[in-house]
């Protein structure tokens, strides 16, 4: 069995039950040393095959599989697999070999993020919209034809910005293109290494993105959010959500009037 495992953001007590299982019992495991904190390892048993794949190309990642037919094999992400992890060639490696695969998630960048800001990214009256997207730079051919950051900026609600901080100017600049619906003034938030011992916090605004970036020389390993459900202070909500409401009736209890 194939595991592709989702570390989480970094803090080693942030990975599922699930994922400290599938590591306990695997015989090798695949992990991304440049992205992955080391302290997720301690999961492992004594005797495990340790590879490190941040100099590995997918060849090299699928002949490992080969080579290990009957092996427990954990294939470790960094964040959630389900984004921007590179697993889709690999089960379909999987999928043409016939070999058992599944995956395990694990805690997204997104929530530690939010979790680190102490806010909610879906606040009623405000926006109740995260688009999970990124600036197309060296890897641009990757984005598909609704990938267009501009189009996502003229909706507004709340954007994450994963893979975008290298180029800041450039990444303002079309969040705040003809047609955004953001201004200078939106709130903006840097979570660089969320969860890890050096996890900075940076609340800032859009028009100041790329100085904060630039000044604190934060390329990579941080996630950027822009959007007015970032306003902090205890008047940022509009409205409160119906779900606790007692004038909205549920299935489970009468509207009070």
């Amino acid at each position: 069995m194939i595991s592709f495992v989702g570390a989480g953001p970094g803090a080693a007590d942030l990975l599922t039950f699930r994922a400290a299982d599938r590591l306990v019992r695997a015989d090798v495991v695949l992990w991304a040393g440049s992205l992955v904190s080391p302290t997720v390892l301690e999961h492992c048993r004594d005797g495990v095959e340790l590879l490190d794949t941040k100099a590995m190309t997918l060849e090299d990642v699928t002949a490992t599989f080969a080579a290990r037919p009957d092996a427990r094999i954990v294939r470790l992400h960094s964040g959630d697999p389900a984004w921007y992890s590179a697993i889709g060639e690999q089960i379909a490696w999987c999928l043409a070999h016939d070999r058992p695969f599944e995956v395990v998630p694990g805690v997204s960048s997104v929530s530690a993020a939010a979790a680190a800001l102490g806010t909610e990214l879906t606040v009623p009256g405000i926006s109740q919209t995260v688009v999970l997207t990124r600036l197309a730079r060296r890897t641009a051919k990757s984005l598909g034809p609704g990938d267009d950051l501009a189009a996502h900026a003229a909706q507004g609600g709340l954007l994450a910005l994963f893979l975008s901080a290298g180029d800041p100017e450039r990444l303002q600049e079309v969040l705040l293109g003809s047609g955004s619906a953001f201004t200078a003034a939106t709130p903006a938030a840097i979570v660089h290494r969320a969860s890890w011992p050096d996890e900075q916090l940076v609340r800032t605004t859009l028009g100041s993105l790329a100085a904060e970036l630039t000044q604190r020389g934060i390329t990579m390993s941080a996630l950027v959010l822009v959007g007015e459900a970032l306003r902090p202070g205890p008047d940022a909500c509009v409205d409160r959500s119906h779900v606790y409401d007692p004038a909205f009736a549920t299935r489970f209890r009468d509207a009070v009037t």
